[in-house]
């Protein structure tokens, strides 16, 4: 028997997957990822956790039965950029800073001062903005010194597990290039995009093709999770376009909206077009490409509202032995369309796409003494519904045309919700049954990497579909409306905060 594994660095949790090339998962394990924001608009994680979840999710599916060496191929994805730094010696510098991460505002200023905007979107594909790692790694130049003169190595979330099992050193495609660092024309990395991070050019591995072997797996790797020496690992994959291989994205104007950590929004294409509002990406599938909308927040967003505000609904649910979002979704099921003019602009750690505003700060609009939790909890799920909708109006405005809507990742298992996102776009809405995430996309790289399995679209035997959620018509005017607010409320340029707006002040 022959086994592939797939390995997701998520935001919120890293999983695990075994399938079988031929159809069928053998087994999926995961555990959660902890992330901090000591301050407003930070978002760092420990590279380390992720590494120790890595070992007991591979000692957890070999203890399903699986042999080591029936394991014939290793792919891994993760959230893009984050920044992962090593010293000379392989040793982390300081925690990742994640791609959410948004404390690098007036770093991205001065590279606007820097390089003219339109052509550097021509270049590299993508616009400038808090995406970028150059502006990252100037921050820590700034106010970390004595971290910044010791980098050897950049390199993002599933570099450095490949790094971790294998011990080469490379960054995967589209890491480098929503990075800033590969000219789109000529398809390699480009010296005066390095020079924009005050990096030397060495501190950069070399590109990766996402189902290239890139290395195999180290005899210390080896001791440490279980797996056979000698396997074999691939370049890997983003987790955003991995999913969408998973959910059977390989048409021109097919949409996928992902609920993960993070609220992504993906449309395949033939003929890209680089928009600053936007990111591109290579889709996994050679020749296509895979422009998409990545929020700051999503399922981190739900999540810290649950921790903060629903302490005493965690306790109802758990003595109803379900989970707290659920009762939460059974609460906001209850609440009117609308949810009574409350409005929520979830901009909590800033907003990436389409804003590109890290000083972007989250309102909740319209608040009375009448609304109750079940409001806040679905003016959030419609929030994260008109900032879809947003994105959808800039690819439209971009010149895509959307076919067909897909939903995946954790947050599509809400049928509140979906209807909810439906309603408000206008649109049906697919849902995917057994779509276990990204790490599927990532085994199936694997999988085309090393020759079990020859065909991109084959993944779809993994993957069936659920039910197909009609939107209501008697809602689109409703919506329409609230979108116009939700579009509203935000105000660029304006201080996010009475700190800040003393600092302008001050200024």
């Amino acid at each position: 028997m022959s086994y592939v594994l797939g390995l997701d660095i998520g935001t919120t949790s890293t999983i695990g997957i075994a399938i079988r090339p031929e159809g069928g998962v053998a087994g999926l394990a995961k555990r959660p990822v902890d992330l901090f924001s000591e301050r407003i608009g930070w978002a760092e994680e420990n590279p380390e956790q992720w590494w120790s979840n890595v070992r007991e999710i591979i000692a957890e599916l070999l203890a399903t039965g699986i042999d080591p060496a029936e394991i014939q191929a290793i792919g891994v994805t993760g959230m893009l950029p984050a920044i992962v730094l090593l010293d000379e010696a392989g040793r982390l510098l300081r925690p990742s800073i994640q791609q959410s991460d948004a404390r690098c505002g007036s770093e991205v200023e001065a590279l606007k001062r820097e390089v003219e905007a339109a052509s550097f979107v021509i270049r590299a594909g993508n616009g400038l903005n808090q995406q970028l790692v150059a502006p990252k790694l100037r921050w820590i130049e700034k106010h970390e010194p004595d971290v910044f003169c010791r980098i050897a190595t950049v390199f993002g979330s599933y570099d450095y597990i490949n790094w971790r099992l294998t011990g080469e050193r490379a960054i995967e495609k589209n890491w480098a290039l929503e990075g800033g660092f590969v000219d789109v024309a000529s398809g390699t990395i480009a010296d005066d995009l390095v020079d924009l991070a005050h990096i030397p050019r060495a501190a950069l591995p070399r590109k990766s093709e996402s189902h290239e072997v890139l290395g195999h797996v180290s005899n210390k790797a080896a001791t440490e999770t279980g797996l056979l020496e000698g396997t074999p690992v691939v370049g890997g994959a983003a987790d955003l376009i991995a999913s969408a291989l998973g959910a059977g994205i390989t048409r021109k104007g097919d949409v996928l909206l992902k609920f993960g950590g993070s609220v992504d929004i993906l449309i395949a294409t033939d003929q890209p077009v680089a928009d600053p509002r936007m990111y591109l990406d290579y889709h996994l599938v050679p020749g296509l490409y895979m422009p998409n909308g990545c929020m700051a927040t999503g399922g981190t967003g739900l999540n810290w509202f649950v921790d903060t505000f629903a302490t005493g609904e965690r306790a109802g649910a758990q003595a109803a032995g379900i989970p707290v979002h659920a009762l939460l979704d059974r609460k906001a099921a209850e609440v009117p369309a609308g949810a009574d003019g409350l409005t929520v602009l979830p901009y909590f750690l800033g907003e990436k796409t389409p804003i590109h505003d890290p000083f972007a700060r989250a309102l909740f609009s319209g608040l009375t003494l009448s609304h109750t939790i079940g409001h806040l909890w679905r003016a959030l799920l419609e929030g994260y519904a008109y900032a879809l909708a947003h994105h959808i109006e800039v690819f439209h405005d971009v010149g895509y045309a959307t076919t067909q809507y897909f939903a995946s990742d954790g947050g599509s298992n809400s049928k509140v919700w979906m209807q909810i996102v439906s309603d408000v776009l206008q649109k049906p809405i697919q849902l995917l049954r057994g779509h276990p995430g990204s790490c599927l996309g990532a085994a199936w790289t694997a999988a085309m990497g090393t020759g079990l399995a020859h065909d991109w679209c084959g993944i779809s035997k993994f993957i069936e579909k659920d039910m197909l959620v009609e939107p209501d018509l008697t809602k689109q005017e409703l919506y329409a409306n609230g979108y116009r607010v939700f579009r509203s409320l935000y105000r660029p340029g304006q201080p996010a905060t009475a700190m800040e707006a003393l600092e302008h002040l001050e200024c």
